[in-house]
């Protein structure tokens, strides 16, 4: 008997049902990770939230996928990589660039390339990343705003990352091209 349950929109604690309509509205359908997460209301709508700040933040739409899949492929979640590969094929990247992604490998791109490599130094130091990192980042152009940013792209999708390996979270039809298993 599975430990956690995968919520509907009837079965979902009452503080989760708004939040779970909310999202079946927008994306036509229920995603299992939501219905999962619902069984905190509180986790869902507080990963909700800030997934939406962080879509606000002064990270362009492929920088913010690149921390996230960034933060996915370190963390394992094969939901989020096959989501947020799909989220980036959406928005035109190079294959190469996503290919680079998914493997955890350096990307083609250098300017995404010292994104990255800021995101795994803030996840690897835990946020003390050492002068030479942050200076190597901003010698790509990037601003100390950014760095914050990454921060909050961090925090986000460590909330989802964990939530979904925690529940078993399966991928939904939708994103099942885009499937991905940790190498080794």
């Amino acid at each position: 008997m599975p430990v956690f349950t995968p919520h509907t929109p009837e079965t979902a604690p009452a503080a989760a049902r708004p939040t779970i309509e909310a999202v079946r509205h927008k994306l036509g359908h229920l995603p299992a990770a939501v219905g999962l997460m619902a069984g905190s209301p509180e986790l869902l709508k507080g990963f909700l939230t800030v997934n939406g700040i962080f879509e606000g933040c002064a990270l362009g739409p492929v920088e913010r996928e690149v921390v996230v899949l960034t933060v996915a492929t370190r963390n394992e979640c094969h939901l989020c990589v096959a989501m947020h590969t799909a989220t980036l094929t959406r928005h035109g990247a190079a294959p190469g660039l996503i290919e680079a992604l998914r493997a955890g490998a350096p990307l083609p791109d250098d300017r995404l390339e010292a994104l990255r490599r800021f995101t795994l130094a803030v996840l690897d130091q835990r946020g003390a990343v050492p002068e030479e990192g942050t200076r190597a980042f901003l010698a790509a152009g990037y601003q100390p705003r950014h760095a914050l940013d990454v921060v909050l792209g961090v925090g986000t999708y460590t909330i989802s990352t964990f939530a979904n390996r925690l529940t078993g979270a399966p991928l939904d039809p939708p994103v099942a091209a885009y499937a991905w298993q940790p190498a080794g």
